[in-house]
């Protein structure tokens, strides 16, 4: 029996995993020890609060000193970042599949039920149906509100009224990934990730201005042939560096679109970078640093490996990356050494950690949302 399209879209993140399973064999591999904490950076934990169940691909948003972030139940709080104190908190009115997008004033979900919903410090302006899935967190920029569906359309909404400003529709391969892709802003323009390719729109009508090709379809069946851009992006200037689900990790040129380079790699979440580095976990847990100018190994640490970890963040001269045991570890930009190893509440941390006013904002599977700060 042949699946219907929406099915596939939802599942193939459960098809990749039996597929892996599967290869691997009988013996999964034991994660590497982790050793005492080094405790060479002194940080505390300055506040904590609860949400709720979290497994959604759920990106959190830092804004304007705020974070917004959501939880499967349909909850949306919106909290000082230095403080953890609730700026305001409401409920969408159903699960959601996408979010959260954020300016500080206006912040958007997509609900499991396909509905774009934009909310206004707390209230309820508006909310429209889509003609997909979203698993991408829309983008709020410039009083407008982008969407990029399971379906590769693209659309753009007025924040104010929810008005339908535009929508363009690109052919894309069967199936697509169950996690957030990258859908961002560069200056004046829109950058979008379609498959393979990072795509410059203009942010008024929808027009595309340049397509960048990461990496190439390859393989026999849809599912080998998956090479979806996925959220984390390493942005420099105009310089953004991205990685391709197993295939290759790349940096282009977002004002001429250009390919500056791009190197195999074999990782599913994103990337972060510094001035000089960009960095990456591999699917066994090696963290990478790649030279930003050119795609050249600079190092690789083994210390994680088999950890199951989030995508990084860099902050200060700390590489920041959580594991599904609920420990935060922050590891030299330098070589990858331990820094340090922060504590939440034991549950997985497959969000990615932000940081805005000197927190470190980490959120679990469990709802657990923890604001670190250096002593």
């Amino acid at each position: 029996m042949l699946l219907n399209r929406s099915f596939r879209f939802a599942f193939v993140g459960l098809l990749i995993g039996a597929i892996s399973a599967c290869a691997s064999g009988p013996e999964i591999p034991k994660p590497v020890d982790l050793g005492p904490n080094p405790a060479l950076l002194s940080v505390r934990l300055a506040w904590s609060t609860k949400l709720g169940t979290v497994d959604f691909p759920l990106q959190v948003k830092a804004a304007g000193g705020s974070v917004s972030v959501a939880s499967s139940d349909g909850s949306l709080v919106a909290l000082n970042a230095r403080t953890g104190v609730e700026i305001w908190r409401t409920h969408v009115g159903a699960a959601i599949s996408a979010g959260v997008g954020s300016d500080g004033r206006f912040a958007a979900v997509v609900t499991r039920s396909n509905e774009l919903v934009v909310v206004d410090g707390g209230q309820h302006p508006w909310h429209v149906r889509l003609t997909s899935q979203v698993f991408t967190a829309p983008l709020v920029a410039g009083e407008r509100v982008f969407v990029l569906g399971a379906d590769r359309s693209l659309s753009a909404f007025d924040a104010m009224t929810g008005q339908k400003l535009w929508q363009t529709q690109r052919p894309g391969d069967a199936l697509i990934l169950r996690q957030p892709g990258v859908l961002m802003a560069v200056g004046n323009t829109l950058i979008a990730g379609y498959s393979g390719h990072l795509v410059g729109v203009n942010p008024l009508n929808g027009n595309v201005i340049w397509d960048a090709q990461i990496a190439t379809p390859r393989g026999t069946n849809d599912i080998e042939r998956l090479v979806d851009l996925v959220a984390g992006v390493a942005r420099q200037a105009d310089t953004v560096c991205v990685r391709a689900f197993q295939a290759t990790v790349g940096c282009v040129d977002a004002a001429r679109g250009v390919v500056n380079w791009k190197k195999s790699a074999s990782g599913s979440v994103g990337l972060q970078g510094d001035e000089s580095q960009i960095y990456g976990i591999e699917e066994d847990g090696r963290l990478i640093a790649w030279r930003r100018a050119d795609g050249e190994s600079v190092w690789s640490s083994d210390r994680l490996r088999y950890h199951k970890l989030s995508a990084p963040l860099v902050l200060g001269r700390s590489v920041v990356v959580g594991d599904e045991s609920g420990f935060v570890h922050l590891l030299s930009r330098t070589d990858g050494s331990f820094v340090t190893r922060l504590v939440t509440d034991g549950s997985p941390i497959a969000v990615t950690p932000v940081a805005v006013d000197e927190t470190l904002v980490v959120v679990t599977r469990n709802g657990g949302i923890f604001g670190f700060q250096p002593d």
